[in-house]
């Protein structure tokens, strides 16, 4: 079999931990015991049946503590593996900022390689874990010809997403990464990666290479009662955009749709609806609101963040991506 070169870089998260026992699956991270990439692929050394498999070292830690700041860092180390000719590049990843990275990735790295995302709901010490199967199916869907020009795709539990789309529904099933609204672009099936759509939507477009910094934005929750508080304290801290987590399928209080209004800054309105679009009313089109359509509020956010970055008219990039 011909196995395609696969850079796998290692950020951390449960597919990396180890936990005390076949039975431990849900406190082990108080352990901070955590594999580097080349430890992982120790750890499950069947994948090296399927690639060619190259460990980049980056970080091991746990997703929540991954960022903006790293997200940079992260998009260098995967130009750094695209420009050394590897044919799949792989990230193994923490699931609660998984989609997150995944989504900055697809906009902020157009490489020519396959880019595949990969994380686990159960850490590699466990009795069922789910974390060499992951990782094995990452590595030939990132090897394979199908995943080219799709941007930064989401594998896990043999269902391969489009990072733009894919969302954590659940908190400790295997089947946790959905999309809701249109459903997975493939499969990693026994006999092969079989690919069944491609999303239209673009990806690419964002250059963040030199960038120190990216700048602040916030998401607004809505909920019953809310007020302009929140609102107020995050142009404090210096947001330069805000993004509304609103009922669905969009909109918030008066008192918080004012505070908005008079905000001096860019203001999307997603919803916190699961699925489907956040709707474009009057009263959102009067206060001036980008509609983020069906990016769910921390993916609206990433975008927003990026047309600030890049001088991208906001509205403009809403409307492609």
């Amino acid at each position: 079999m011909n196995r395609p070169r696969i850079a796998l870089i290692g950020t951390g998260g449960t597919i990396a931990s180890l936990g005390d026992g076949p039975f431990d699956v849900q406190d082990y991270g108080r352990h901070g015991r955590i594999m580097d990439a080349a430890a992982l692929l120790a750890h499950w050394p069947a994948v090296a049946e399927v690639a060619e498999v190259t460990p980049l070292p980056f970080r091991a830690i746990p997703s929540t503590a991954l960022g903006p700041p790293e997200w940079l860092e992260l998009a260098a180390r995967v130009r750094e593996a695209a420009a050394a000719g590897f044919e799949g590049i792989v990230v193994a990843h923490g699931t609660a900022t998984l989609e997150e990275t995944a989504w900055f990735l697809a906009l902020a790295c157009p490489v020519e390689a396959g880019l595949v995302l990969v994380g686990a709901q159960r850490p590699s010490s466990a009795l069922s874990s789910d974390a060499g199967q992951n990782l094995a199916d990452a590595c030939r869907v990132a090897g394979d010809p199908g995943s080219r020009g799709l941007g930064a795709l989401v594998v896990m539990n043999g269902e391969v997403q489009a990072a733009r789309d894919v969302t954590k529904t659940h908190t400790a099933r295997l089947h946790t990464f959905r999309t809701p609204d249109y459903g997975v672009l493939g499969h990693a099936e026994a006999d092969g990666v079989h690919w069944h759509r491609r999303p239209v939507r673009p990806v690419g477009g964002f250059d963040v290479a030199g960038l120190p910094a990216l700048p602040r934005v916030d998401i607004v929750p809505c909920y019953a009662g809310a007020d302009g508080a929140a609102v107020a304290a995050f142009l404090a801290a210096g947001a330069r955009g805000l993004v509304l987590a609103g009922f669905a399928p969009s909109g918030a209080t008066p008192a918080l749709a004012e505070a908005l209004r008079a905000a001096p800054v860019p203001v999307v309105a997603a919803t916190r609806a699961a699925a489907g679009p956040a709707f474009r009313t009057t009263r959102t089109e009067a206060a001036g609101w980008i509609n983020a359509g069906t990016l769910r509020p921390a993916k609206a956010r990433i975008l927003l963040m990026l047309a600030l970055a890049t001088a991208m008219d906001p509205r403009e990039a809403f409307a492609r991506y």
